[in-house]
């Protein structure tokens, strides 16, 4: 079956601001923190700013994202590049990490809640303009939260890894953060590779439900009264 390259552009046009925005303020918030921590590794290289060229990935911010969206995947996956941080130039290195890994997350916790609160324009607007607002502000808000989750989940290099390394006693942090090489891996297999597995087994191992959709879920009913919706979003 060919493409429907008209409704391509407008799934690109509500999904490309969203994205762009939720991921470079969750990158410049780790610049802008670090660096008032004393670490001006990223404020020299340019990276604490809004600018989102500063901050995209190629692969990673732009063609894996749309091609999950044409392909209908179940979630959306994708990555900026990471901002650089030289912990030992921080004043505080295991506490002000802390600080830096938890601003990512929380910048999107916030353009989730601005998203929500915009909501209540829609209905000012002419109804085309309303309906392309009103989808792109939903994206935003499921979007953002579902980084911030994803990001807090406490495993090495995500954002709730580090945190639990600067929080926990060290015989638990030094393991833990050993494991920051393997962390990609262990994620992409928990959300890819073991769902297949369980398929080809009869067996649901939907671990993407399980430490994403439900904790999204648990969150929407508050974003969505911010919203002002007659129903509660749903992932």
């Amino acid at each position: 079956m060919p493409f429907d390259l008209s409704n391509i552009a407008y799934l690109a046009s509500v999904w490309a601001l969203p994205v762009l925005l939720a991921i470079t303020l969750h990158e410049a918030a780790h610049g802008f923190i670090a660096w008032s921590y004393g670490d001006d590794t990223a404020y020299k290289l340019g990276r604490v700013t809004m600018n989102p060229l500063k901050h995209i990935h190629p692969f990673g911010t732009i063609l894996l994202p749309l091609l999950l969206i044409v392909l209908k995947a179940p979630f959306l996956f994708g990555y900026a590049k990471p901002v650089p941080i030289a912990v030992h130039r921080l004043r505080k290195p295991r506490r002000d990490m802390v600080y830096v890994a938890a601003a990512g997350p929380t910048a999107n916790l916030i353009l989730a809640a601005i998203s929500a609160l915009l909501f209540n324009l829609v209905p000012l607007l002419p109804e085309a303009a309303g309906s392309w607002l009103a989808h792109t502000l939903r994206i935003s808000i499921i979007i953002n939260l579902i980084l911030a989750v994803l990001n807090l989940l406490p495993l090495p290099p995500l954002d709730g890894g580090r945190i639990a390394v600067g929080i926990l006693p060290i015989s638990l942090a030094v393991p833990l953060a050993r494991l920051e090489r393997y962390g990609i891996f262990i994620l992409l297999a928990a959300f890819f590779l073991l769902p297949y597995l369980g398929r080809e087994l009869g067996v649901d191992i939907s671990v993407f439900d399980w430490l994403i959709r439900a904790p999204v879920n648990w969150l929407l009913p508050f974003f969505s009264s911010l919203a002002g919706l007659p129903e509660t979003l749903r992932l």
